[in-house]
């Protein structure tokens, strides 16, 4: 099987190891349902989801171990199934998700073993399969090759020097990722301004009377969205022709914040089969679930949105870039987070949008706000792609420092502290 190098090209005193002899792998497991619910009170333990584990959530569900594998920190876990599967993750304290497995050494420390196993992540990942969902081959894992220093101290000095390299860059890259979220909170206020105020700073004010929008320009008029705003009803079959051959557009496939397109599949690459809504070239697609996380487009062809989403086609009193900007907005946000909580699963419904009051500025006015967003978002759009290619960057240096000391491609005094 293949490995991380060709056996003849390490350095003295490296040899090589099937997976199989470095760690056994034990799977994790859903909770089990119980009539009483465990709580962090109850001697339950952190259900280490797989948002969890990549550092997107925080526990919000506690079980009992029972059965389940209990994994303590620092522990290796591997990302089984889904979208990252085939990646390495250290552990927090918690019972394993169902997506991960935990990782038992045979031989090598931990912090050793850990590296070594980022190192060989990107072969397993490229040999991730499944119907539909990825997931790790147990049988390629088992059989590739790793690489390893016969020197157990060699193997502790390239932990150290990872441990320390890795650390900068991590640092790095958290400060890039900062200045993002900051350039994200300078186009959304650039959005909430302009569609809420205007662009004449010097404007008179008057009372909107509406307790989410506050103030708005003396001359702009206000509208009830149902006046303004037709929401498309009525839904097609995704599994006939020419809507199987659609584009069909789901709240996964809008990048939040943003009103970007990030993922494009027909309705029959989705392997759609309930009913959806048909949208025109111009209508607004909003999420109404998790509002939270403004996920609205304006759709650039004929194409299909599923049912999870409103198709919103405006009067001619209302551009539809303009809706769409509004509902991006900080203020209309904030007002849709509050409406969503009042339900179990958070979701704006069709008879709340349908009788919010909206600001209503005049046309000309409407096409000036827009170009105004768009040519001072260029600017912050470029800036972000400098700073995400420098992000990029930075990983793909990481990866390949992992790499190079695993096998043994940096000399032992480069790794001297």
């Amino acid at each position: 099987m293949t490995g991380l190098v060709v056996e003849n090209t390490l350095p003295k005193d490296w040899e090589t190891i099937r997976f199989r002899y470095v760690a056994n792998t034990t799977k994790g497991k859903l909770p089990e349902k119980s009539e009483e619910e465990p709580s962090s009170n109850l001697g339950g333990v952190p259900y280490l989801s797989m948002e969890y584990l990549r550092g997107e959530s925080v526990p919000t569900e506690f079980v009992f171990p029972n059965s389940m594998i209990t994994a303590d920190a620092g522990d290796i876990l591997l990302l089984w199934d889904g979208s990252n599967a085939g990646e390495f993750l250290q552990a927090k304290f918690g019972a394993v998700s169902s997506t991960a497995a935990l990782l038992l050494p045979i031989k090598f420390q931990g912090r050793y073993l850990y590296w070594l196993c980022k190192g060989i992540e990107p072969i397993l990942k490229t040999f991730t399969n499944g119907m539909g969902i990825p997931h790790v081959d147990g049988e390629f894992l088992k059989n590739l090759r790793l690489p390893f220093p016969t020197n157990k101290n060699f193997q502790q000095a390239i932990a150290d020097y990872l441990d320390r390299e890795t650390a900068h860059i991590d640092a790095l890259i958290a400060e890039k990722e900062r200045m993002l979220a900051l350039l994200e909170e300078k186009r959304a206020a650039l959005i909430s301004q302009a569609v809420t105020r205007g662009l004449d700073p010097d404007a008179p004010l008057k009372s909107s009377g509406l307790d989410w929008l506050g103030d708005i320009p003396a001359h702009w008029e206000t509208t009830k969205f149902n006046w303004n705003i037709y929401i498309i009803e009525g839904q097609v079959d995704p599994e006939s022709e020419p809507y199987s051959s659609m584009m069909l557009v789901a709240p996964n496939h809008i990048e939040s914040g943003t009103g970007r397109l990030i993922g494009r599949e027909t309705a029959s690459e989705q392997g759609a089969i309930s009913g959806k809504y048909l949208c025109q070239k111009g209508d607004v697609i909003y999420s109404k679930i998790r509002p939270a996380l403004r996920k609205v487009i304006l759709a650039g062809e004929d194409c299909l949105c599923s049912a999870d989403m409103y198709p919103l086609r405006p009067s001619d009193k209302l551009m539809a870039e303009y809706l769409l900007f509004l509902l991006l907005s900080d203020e209309y946000s904030t007002w849709a987070v509050l409406e969503s909580e009042r339900v179990a699963m958070p979701k704006i419904n069709r008879e709340t949008l349908t009788t919010l009051r909206l600001p209503l500025p005049p046309i000309p006015e409407q096409v000036r706000i827009i170009k105004h967003i768009h040519s001072e978002s260029k600017f912050i759009d470029e800036y972000a792609s400098e700073v995400m290619r420098s992000i990029n960057l930075l990983k793909e240096r990481r990866s390949a420092l992992i790499t190079a000391a695993v096998t043994g491609q940096i000399p032992p005094e480069e790794m001297a502290a």
